[in-house]
């Protein structure tokens, strides 16, 4: 039986770029390769004409917060899109034009068998073309990502790449609270503890915007990094604790 498929796009004040990535990714998402998957927008609180392009289009679903809260809640709300619409996979892919939607069907075809996430990296192979990444958000990556292998017994390369397709059954075992920029990290940590089956698959590197914001204070990548560390110890006591319930959001 085919499985049923969602592409979930975060967004938020994307406007330059919202309306080209969404024509490639349902250009991609209606090949014979893909079988076909359904599109959904979570519209992040955007206040920069994004939201009146998207209730323009009648080739996706949009989901709206009507205020934002951050990269993880908009994360949280396509796990529970997947999970209510009754969806088997679930590939999540960044609106900002640095991921390519061409290799949204890849990502499908991976997430077979026994695998429960399929992560993309930038840092896997070298592709032609690559840009170099921002020399702090690499030092940052690279610092996090090690210790998430260390701590976890993962075995990562890049820890923060928003491609990435989940077994949405294998979401049902997590419990995510985080709602900002660190709620992958929380995923990696009950995604260990959970021992879900997780593998990485090559993207290029690319960066259209080097000097992109994280926000207020994240914007200093100290405050950042102990920001990071801060949710993965916070993570790891929960579950080191038992005061994790783990289960649908």
């Amino acid at each position: 039986m085919t499985s049923r498929r969602l592409v979930a796009l975060p967004v938020y004040n994307e406007a330059q770029h919202v309306d080209r990535v969404l024509d490639e990714v349902r250009r991609h998402c209606n090949s014979d390769i893909q079988s076909g998957a359904d599109v959904v927008v979570i519209d992040d609180g955007s206040s920069d004409g994004t939201s009146e392009i998207l209730s323009r289009r009648t080739d996706i679903r949009v989901v709206r917060h009507e205020q934002n809260r951050g990269y993880g809640s908009a994360l949280l709300s396509s796990f529970r899109y997947a999970q209510e619409n009754g969806f088997d996979l679930l590939v999540t892919i960044d609106c900002d034009g640095q991921h390519e939607p061409c290799r949204i069907p890849l990502f499908f075809d991976a997430c077979t068998g026994d695998i429960d996430i399929v992560s993309g990296s930038r840092y896997l192979t070298e592709f032609a073309g690559d840009t170099p990444p921002p020399p702090e958000r690499r030092r940052i990556n690279e610092h996090v990502t090690a210790e998430l292998n260390r701590r976890l017994c993962l075995n990562l390369t890049d820890a923060f790449c928003g491609f990435k397709c989940y077994r949405v059954d294998a979401l049902r075992k997590l419990n995510i609270g985080e709602t900002g920029y660190s709620m992958p990290l929380e995923v990696w940590v009950q995604a260990a503890a959970a021992a879900l089956k997780i593998i990485e698959l090559p993207v290029p590197l690319i960066y259209l915007d080097e000097k992109r914001s994280f926000g207020g204070v994240l914007d200093n990548g100290q405050t950042r990094l102990q920001y990071y560390h801060e949710t993965i110890d916070r993570a790891i006591a929960q579950i080191e604790s038992g005061s994790l319930c783990c289960g649908a959001k």
